[in-house]
């Protein structure tokens, strides 16, 4: 009764101009006038409900905490959908929502964690607080280091909500900055490493247009030495090009599921003829039941292949390369390349995946190096997520351990087909 009290109390005046209105009709057009005038306004209403569309009805917000607990599941669907990473945070920028590539970005555990937690780089936090601060979009570029460099454009925005939502939305720039460090690279590279082969050639040229022009037996000397010059700088600008691909796709992780044991006997297969050449024996030992790894069998393929190929040409003559297939207790899988060589000096070792070093120069280049071979080896383990580990004694060979994480348990049963492509040279 007190409600309904305080209700008419709170219409009082409505209802006095409601009663004044009705008088006034009755004495102005009598009691059929008055039928005529409701039935009109009837027919309006009903008029205005059938034509007129009704609100949108508003969703509730949550209680308590000032945090949005609930996506409309259209919004979600189409988060979920975007090819970018999305993050969305509520007014104590806490995560509340992000979608499938935040979530292979970030891994799992971001939802209810304070972005502060997730993203370590002062730029990004500073620009998230002024948007949440001030409304205004923004964006700034950062770098992820670990576990591979990564670049980003960050986008920054507050979505007009009871309470506000903000927003951030990441733009992967790793292809575009590796591509102008690729071609940075290989146009220096291809400069300083050509230059002496070229400057051999040009050379022999022009002593067989000068006083070695009828010496047919310093023609056939200088011609077999500018053939072994120009494979050199073949092998060269191949190498270059293809550690340039690998390094632009570094930071994509691979999704073909690869049986270990069959690329690693192709890769000793295709060097078997090298071998017998140097009278050495190469075996393959285990691998059956191996787990299978998440790989690009090209990438793996050229990987054991530069192994096994190091292996032959530093290896003692008529010697041997024993190869060895297993499974780590940290669910990884192992590849072991041992020879019985002369070893390589311990200061060595750390530097052996640089770039265009050779413990030897002299022997590197008589048996056709480039200096390139483990930097490749480098960059693919990289992008495999994987482990190289090398182990040496001057005198007792040379062991190189490849180890690559197996599939996990959830991702057993993904298909192969959907692989994840970059833009190459």
């Amino acid at each position: 009764m007190a409600q309904i009290g305080n209700f008419l109390r709170s219409r009082i005046w409505t209802l006095t101009a409601g009663l004044v209105l009705a008088g006034v009709a009755v004495l102005a057009l009598g009691q059929a006038g008055l039928w005529s005038l409701i039935a009109f306004a009837l027919a309006c209403a009903l008029v205005i409900r059938f034509m007129v569309p009704p609100p949108l009805p508003q969703p509730a917000l949550p209680r308590g905490g000032g945090r949005i607990a609930e996506l409309p599941p259209m919004t979600r669907l189409l988060l979920e959908q975007l090819p970018l990473p999305v993050m969305l945070l509520d007014v104590d920028q806490r995560v509340f929502f992000v979608n499938e590539p935040m979530r292979g970005l970030l891994g799992p555990g971001a939802l209810r964690s304070h972005v502060s937690t997730l993203f370590r780089n002062p730029a990004v936090l500073e620009v998230l607080g002024h948007t949440a601060r001030s409304g205004q979009p923004a964006s700034v570029p950062f770098t992820l280091p670990v576990p591979i460099e990564r670049h980003f454009q960050a986008y920054s925005a507050t979505i007009s909500t009871a309470p506000p939502v903000t927003l951030l939305l990441l733009h992967d720039l790793t292809a575009i900055r590796r591509s102008e460090q690729a071609r940075a690279d290989f146009v220096a590279n291809a400069s300083h490493e050509l230059r002496t082969p070229l400057a051999a050639v040009t050379g022999f040229i022009d002593t067989l247009r000068g006083h070695a022009k009828n010496d047919a037996e310093a023609r056939d000397q200088f011609l077999e030495i500018m053939s072994v010059e120009a494979a050199r700088m073949r092998r060269l600008i191949d190498d270059l090009l293809s550690l340039a691909r690998i390094e632009l796709n570094e930071h994509v992780p691979p999704q073909g599921r690869i049986v270990l044991e069959h690329v690693v006997r192709e890769a000793a297969a295709a060097l078997t003829p090298l071998a017998e050449a140097d009278d050495i024996e190469v075996t393959v030992q285990g691998g059956a039941g191996l787990p299978e790894v998440m790989g690009d069998r090209d990438e793996l393929v050229q990987l054991f292949q530069n192994l096994i190929h190091n292996a032959i040409k530093y290896g003692r003559q008529q010697g041997h390369v024993w190869i060895t297939l297993g499974q780590a207790v940290d669910e990884q899988v192992f590849v072991t390349i041992r020879d019985d060589g002369e070893g390589i000096p311990a200061g060595a070792i750390p530097r052996l995946t640089e770039r265009f070093y050779r413990v030897d120069v002299k022997r590197s280049r008589e048996k056709g190096g480039t200096g390139l071979g483990l930097a490749i080896v480098k960059h693919i383990v990289s992008r495999h997520q994987g482990r190289l580990t090398i182990e040496s004694q001057p005198g007792g060979g040379a062991t190189f351990t490849v180890s690559l994480p197996i599939i996990p348990a959830e991702n057993a049963a993904k298909s192969p087909d959907s692989l994840a492509v970059t833009e190459l040279l």
